[in-house]
């Protein structure tokens, strides 16, 4: 059974924070938290480093009818499908496109809300620390690692609270460091790891990137 390892989210950062104090200060750092959950973690991990903050806007594609079964993950310009998994849930190539075309349009909703018309940040060549409230498929985590190398980081980091003992082997050759305090066998799921984990709704999500922009570098 798992013990309720972290508060939550900001408690979960800083504990997160800690286990990255080695990259504090290296030039051209920055942070990236996956919208929703992970940009509350991500902008403790943010303050403690001195790095600026950024968000990555990515959508898991859940499996109809069992939505939080991630079967891929999108962002706006990449997709990560699993097709084993498909198969193994009876999933369609139309259901799949309806769910994608779906998700697309939250996306760009989603977009056009947090960034209120302000670019991306410029990665090309800066270390990116890329974080999440925590791993269980890693679909999307996944889909922000390949939107990081395309966008040309030199260093991709991921870094998250919690995840199954697995995630390190199979990020291994996606990225840089991997990067992760607790990793609970058997793992069940992510919110098992924290006493509070509700839905991050859009108003934290901007507060937290707001309170970033006022005390960050």
């Amino acid at each position: 059974m798992h013990r309720r390892h972290y508060h939550d989210r900001s408690d979960a950062g800083r504990v997160l924070a800690a286990a990255l104090a080695g990259y504090r200060g290296r030039p051209g750092l920055v942070v990236v938290g996956l919208a929703r959950g992970g940009v509350p973690v991500a902008a403790e991990v943010a303050e403690a480093l001195g790095a600026p903050l950024d968000l990555a806007v990515v959508r898991k594609l859940g499996v109809p009818g069992h939505e939080e079964l991630a079967m891929g993950a999108i962002s706006a310009d990449h997709t990560v499908v699993d097709e084993a998994l498909m198969r193994s849930q009876g999933v369609s190539a139309a259901a799949l496109d309806e769910v994608i075309e779906r998700e697309r349009r939250e996306l760009a909703r989603r977009s056009a809300l947090y960034r209120g018309g302000r670019p991306a940040t410029d990665l090309t060549g800066r270390t990116v620390i890329l974080v999440d409230d925590g791993l269980a498929t890693g679909a999307t985590m996944q889909v922000a690692v390949r939107d990081a190398r395309s966008a040309g980081a030199a260093a991709v980091i991921v870094a998250v609270p919690t995840a199954p003992r697995r995630a390190a082997r199979e990020f291994a050759s996606l990225v840089d460091d991997f990067v992760c305090p607790y990793t609970p066998e058997p793992f069940r799921a992510v919110g098992m790891s924290y006493g509070r984990f509700g839905q991050v709704d859009d108003d934290e999500l901007l507060a937290a990137l707001r309170r970033n922009d006022a005390t960050g570098p």
